[in-house]
């Protein structure tokens, strides 16, 4: 029996539940499969080369673009919008909805995004240095490229969906906030469905690579699947990945009506700030928006089943979100496990969050908790009393998933899924 939740309370027009998820990842381009490889182990990492960085790392996606795009709206579009354009129409006939039969002006986009247009920016400059930097060469599809609602407005082009649509910058959380913000829309009246999560096309852009190298924080490895590997105590950074996962998110009374299959239900939620540096965490801030959600959930901390936890790989970042995991859960919740999917395909900034949530949701019907992989030696400032490491366990059942999005100047997320 699932413990009663704040939720249980609401009318279920006042409750919100995922019907359908669409995804594109390193390590697989459909719900299933990439459920499938992160059980098996299978990582998504391989190597690469970026203009001006050269031979790196990276978690590249490998889906088809022309599935639901011309030729032409791929060349004319951009990566991110195209991500965004598979996701969603992936999540929609996952959950079983035709658009024809939907008032279309009440469907809402709400797409999280580390960052956008730089991409673009990038590529026409460089272009642009062909024609000695003459900007009557300049492309007349920048702007429409660059704005910051392109992916999600790329996603209303395609679908022909005349509800709102924008995007939600909130680096490395925008996965999670995405999610959140189509809740509260949801909940607001302002849409009877949300297309809701994060897409991201970092691995096209030198620039996310070569800070990160300058930082000192980029991921190095002789093997590329090995590169990715939080909590080892010989991690060496960041991969970084591209990638996108949307989800239709519905009132849990609209969903009933028509019968839908319900993958999850949003028992909680929280965002804040940490107010204190550009990139470093505040690992007492993790702790306090990690709690806000459980408090809004109405849950206790050891009624956690699954923690999908946000480590990138660098070495501060890590420790200081154990610290936050062990101020909140300690040693006592012998029930909750932890695990880590950038391990598996890297750090796919916007979309990380929602990738990793849904990495994570199936375990309320397989009842394993993934693993983490590439741990050869715990750090000893990470060790996680509950962490899953390199293979995937059973577990005598999965209730609620909290899954953690931090991101740079301090934004912090948290989404909990109740079965």
């Amino acid at each position: 029996m699932i413990a009663k939740t704040a939720t249980d309370k609401l009318p279920d027009h006042q409750r919100i539940v995922i019907t359908g998820v669409g995804l594109t990842s390193p390590n697989g381009n459909s719900y299933r499969e990439f459920r499938e490889n992160l059980l098996n182990g299978v990582s998504g990492v391989s190597s690469y080369n970026i203009r001006y960085v050269g031979d790196t790392l990276a978690g590249v996606c490998d889906y088809d673009e022309l599935r639901y795009q011309s030729r032409k709206a791929v060349r004319r579009g951009t990566r991110a919008g195209s991500v965004g354009i598979y996701c969603a129409h992936e999540a929609l006939h996952d959950a079983g909805i035709s658009l024809e039969e939907t008032d279309k002006d009440r469907v809402g986009i709400y797409v999280g995004v580390t960052e956008h247009g730089n991409v673009e920016t990038e590529n026409e400059i460089f272009e642009l240095k062909g024609y000695d930097y003459d900007t009557s060469y300049w492309s007349h599809h920048h702007n429409p490229r660059t704005v910051a609602n392109n992916p999600a407005g790329e996603i209303s082009l395609n679908l022909g969906i005349t509800g709102p649509h924008y995007t939600i910058g909130a680096a490395c959380a925008a996965g999670n906030a995405g999610i959140i913000q189509g809740a509260q829309m949801l909940l607001l009246g302002e849409c009877d469905l949300a297309i809701a999560g994060g897409v991201s096309e970092s691995i096209h852009t030198f620039g996310i690579f070569a800070s990160f190298k300058s930082q000192g924080a980029l991921a190095a490895h002789e093997d590329p699947t090995r590169a990715s590997r939080p909590f080892d105590a010989d991690r060496t950074g960041i991969v970084v990945a591209e990638g996108g996962c949307l989800y239709t998110l519905e009132r849990l009374s609209d969903a009933r009506r028509r019968g839908a299959n319900i993958h999850a239900e949003l028992a909680g939620y929280a965002l804040n700030s940490d107010a204190s540096d550009f990139v470093l965490p505040n690992p007492q801030q993790q702790a306090k928006c990690i709690r806000k959600a459980l408090q809004r959930a109405g849950l206790a901390a050891e009624q956690i089943s699954i923690v999908s936890t946000h480590a990138t790989g660098t070495a501060t970042g890590d420790a200081q979100e154990c610290q936050a995991l062990q101020a909140v859960f300690g040693d006592n919740c012998v029930s909750t496990y932890f695990n880590n999917t950038k391990s598996f395909i890297g750090h796919a900034m916007g979309a990380a969050g929602a990738l990793e949530l849904a990495g994570n949701m199936a375990g309320f019907k397989d009842q394993i908790c993934h693993a983490t992989i590439n741990i050869d030696r715990l750090d000893d400032e990470c060790s996680l009393s509950g962490l899953v490491m390199n293979e995937p366990r059973s577990l005598e059942r999965v209730d609620y998933i909290l899954n953690n999005s931090f991101g740079m100047l301090g934004i912090n997320s948290v989404v909990i899924l109740k079965q």
